[in-house]
């Protein structure tokens, strides 16, 4: 199978974030366990995340090709096509390709299974191509493969490095600090011998390809009984078995508070050049507080220099090794005797929870990211937003997304072109069933992305 097909030269230091020719095969597919999948509200909406993408059609010599397993309402299509200096010449350069399967899990395993589908998207590819997937597994290697198209991602040879117990090998070789803990830990006797080993009365145990929190347990030494799993109705047995499947590593319960939860966004180019592109600080919720719910950009003050730092050394090393892509990383930070320390928490080879905000903020407002301030800039002026993919009432439910944006319009609370600042919404294809939806408040403070996004919870969602 050829995976690693070549990018042309003049591709090798771009990112998807700022193309200026050629397509972008989008491919969305929910390539995860889909056991944790299932218990995500709306997963199949997931796959408009990458909606953003449609905004680099702005530049005249991109064209994009969409797959999907379901029809795309087209009043969501005209919503990004609004940010847009010409929509009639970006639609010229749109393929949309579904498969008419909603159900169809993941979407590139169904898509394989279509040579009529496969062959669409053959005929919409045109020049220089990019395949850019949601999570890159063996099925987007082997599409790839058919359709001779580079991915812009990470090997999947290189997936241990994205894994919970490869994160804590790519941090101790780039000095990153962690919590104390071990890898690759996958029979019963091993958990158990690294519970008892680590200080504290708790522990945590993660499984090593789950995402979003919810293939983690918090463990209490003096009482099994009293364990706390992010997933809804999981049981030990369960979760043993899926560690013997897949790994897990057992670190230490990091009890101290305040405890923060910052992420750092990262791209690594064709041609080998990494950097961060963004901090955030994380909205986590769910049983254990764990579960991603959305982020605030960028990360505190505080820690937001230590992150970046180690997001740096992190990102160099997975370059170093292969690494091809955008991937988050997340950590904790905590107050310490000299400012505040940032610890590694897991590595995200793949696109996440503050990539399509990062994306819709960059592509509407043309700001850059200063490394040097961890800031956004637009011209002289710094952009911050806050994020959120659950933002969900039954006020909503079997409303249409042209209706929820024509509403948001009507309010007040969508994008204002002049100022770059305003909401920009996703998701919206969750409306109608799930009542659901996602959007990212774009201001030109703090106070001003918080306050927005605020009265656009009440306004939409209710108190």
């Amino acid at each position: 199978m050829i995976t690693n097909i070549p990018f042309g030269e003049k591709y090798a230091g771009l990112s998807i974030f700022e193309p200026s020719e050629g397509t972008l095969v989008v491919v969305p597919s929910l390539s995860l366990p889909q056991d944790e999948l299932r218990r995500i509200t709306a997963a199949r909406s997931y796959e408009e995340r990458l909606l953003f993408l449609l905004l680099t059609l702005r530049e005249p010599g991109v064209r994009v090709v969409y797959l999907s397993s379901a029809p795309i309402d087209p009043d969501i299509i005209d919503y990004y096509f609004a940010f847009l200096p010409d929509p009639d010449d970006a639609a010229k350069r749109l393929t949309l390709i579904s498969l008419d399967d909603p159900w169809s899990q993941p979407l590139t395993k169904a898509l394989l299974a279509r040579p009529d589908a496969l062959e669409q998207v053959r005929a919409a590819v045109e020049g220089d191509a990019w395949l850019v997937p949601f999570v890159l597994s063996e099925l987007e290697e082997e599409l790839a493969s058919l359709l001779n198209v580079p991915l812009y991602g990470p090997a999947t040879a290189l997936a241990y490095y994205g894994s919970k117990s490869g994160a804590r090998e790519v941090g101790h070789e780039a000095g990153v600090p962690m919590p104390r803990g071990f890898g690759d830990v996958r029979h019963v006797l091993e958990i158990e011998e690294a519970i008892e080993a680590l200080p504290g009365e708790r522990v945590i145990v993660k499984l090593n390809d789950s995402y979003s929190g919810l293939g983690n347990a918090i463990v209490t030494k003096a009482d099994r009984s009293l364990t706390s799993f992010s997933a809804s109705g999981e049981t030990w047995a369960n979760f043993t078995a899926k560690i013997r499947d897949r790994g897990a590593v057992v670190e230490e319960f990091i009890e101290h508070r305040p405890l923060y939860y910052p992420s750092a966004l990262a791209c690594i180019t064709p041609g080998g050049t990494a950097r961060v592109l963004a901090t955030h600080d994380q909205v986590l919720g769910g049983p254990n507080g764990h579960v991603y719910q959305g982020c605030t950009f960028p990360a505190a003050p505080e820690y937001r220099a230590e992150v970046g730092s180690s997001a740096e050394r992190i990102a160099q090393v997975l370059a170093d090794r292969g690494v091809v892509g955008i991937f988050g990383m997340d950590f904790f930070a905590l107050k310490a005797d000299a400012g505040y320390a940032a610890l590694l928490c897991e590595i995200n080879l793949r696109i996440g929870g503050t990539t399509h905000p990062f994306g819709a903020t960059v592509l509407t407002t043309g700001a850059t990211y200063d490394p040097a301030t961890g800031l956004l800039m637009s011209g002289n002026q710094p952009k911050f937003y806050t994020a959120t993919d659950n933002c969900s009432s039954s006020c909503l439910r079997g409303r249409s997304p042209g209706e929820v944006v024509r509403m948001a319009d009507r309010l007040g609370i969508g994008f204002d072109a002049e100022r770059r600042t305003g909401n920009v919404f996703h998701l919206l294809g969750a409306v109608p069933e799930h009542g659901k939806l996602g959007f990212t408040s774009i201001g030109d403070s703090r106070e001003e992305a918080d306050e927005l996004h605020a009265l656009t919870r009440r306004l939409l969602c209710g108190p």
